[in-house]
């Protein structure tokens, strides 16, 4: 099933907005989520955190009013980044200034001497001690959020070794601190009852109760062999564990959960949703629809591709509400 491309302008403005640029970001395709948003939950979980365009949508649409709301990521330097603007954002905003003068005085040249001399040796060193957090995790949230507005398409990429490797972007002004945004933020993670994790995708079942609206926005399966972005951690995603999400998207739809999954239209993806008899009885539908995509090493493949949204909410009951 395709459905038609929605405005973005469509897109109201909120009172918290993503502060990371992410591959795969939902923002532009928000008027299309929108339609799976199930008319009632108990409870909100995002197991692939990302940009968090969705979170933020629905906060600023007041639909997670008095919900526990589950945030996870298996991205250590995801999850810390967003509990430094949590609990620290004068701090982050205090490093990403004196970043940003760098950055207007130094360019490309800064950019790599943060990334290679500051960014990731740090990284290595709070490697075994993340899981309390320390106060170095403030300075790395905010390189963190620097390499990101300033990187190569705000790519977050991973080599074999760990490192943070993303080249320098050309951008002629780019935003880099957003204080405003950020206190936005850091306000709406706030909320009693938002709690950020880092997990596996794989314990959502276990952490959230039949009834919950669980969105899924995993690394997309490659379309081609250029075009794999997966490796946001070290270790990838990979195609068995593409096999073992849609087996739990359809545990949590046969449990009575509303579910959501965006993932590319890739051969592998068809199999696993649109064709799969199994997906089909447990009443989840893949839709196509259409997305503006701007990661591409081929600039001439940029542009409007489809990919799919999985759910188990029709919304053709969400638009005659």
């Amino acid at each position: 099933m395709t459905l038609a491309l929605v405005s973005a302008s469509e897109i109201p403005v909120a009172s918290a907005s993503p502060f990371l640029k992410w591959a795969g970001g939902k923002r532009q395709l928000l008027p299309q989520i929108r339609r799976f948003y199930p008319p009632t939950f108990n409870e909100y979980a995002e197991p692939f955190l990302g940009s968090g365009a969705v979170f933020f949508d629905l906060a600023s649409r007041g639909l997670l009013d008095g919900k526990r709301v589950l945030l996870m990521d298996s991205n250590p330097d995801l999850i810390a980044c967003y509990a430094a603007v949590r609990d620290r954002v004068d701090q982050v905003v205090e490093h990403l200034r004196r970043l940003e003068e760098g950055h207007r005085s130094g360019g490309s040249r800064f950019y790599y001497g943060v990334r290679d001399e500051r960014f990731n040796p740090i990284r290595r060193s709070l490697a075994r001690e993340r899981a309390g957090g320390s106060a170095d995790d403030v300075e790395l949230a905010a390189m963190m959020i620097y390499l990101n507005r300033t990187c190569f398409n705000g790519l977050f990429r991973l080599n074999a070794r760990g490192d943070f490797n993303t080249p320098a972007g050309r951008y002629a002004n780019p935003t880099i601190c957003d204080e405003a945004n950020l206190r936005n933020v850091s306000s709406a993670l706030r909320v009693p009852g938002v709690e950020l994790r880092l997990g596996d995708f794989s314990d959502i079942a276990d952490l959230t109760a039949p009834g919950a609206f669980v969105y899924f926005d995993p690394p997309y399966a490659p379309i081609s062999r250029t075009a794999n972005f997966t490796s946001y951690t070290a270790t990838g995603f990979s195609n068995g564990q593409q096999q073992q999400l849609r087996d739990l998207v359809i545990t949590l739809a046969e449990r009575g959960s509303s579910v959501l999954l965006s993932n590319s239209v890739a051969p592998l993806t068809t199999r696993l949703y649109e064709t799969s008899r199994k997906a089909r009885r447990a009443g989840l539908r893949a839709h196509r629809v259409p997305a503006r995509r701007a990661i591409n090493c081929d600039g001439s493949s940029r542009g409007t591709v489809h990919e799919y949204l999985v759910s188990n909410v029709d919304p053709a009951e969400v638009d005659r509400r």
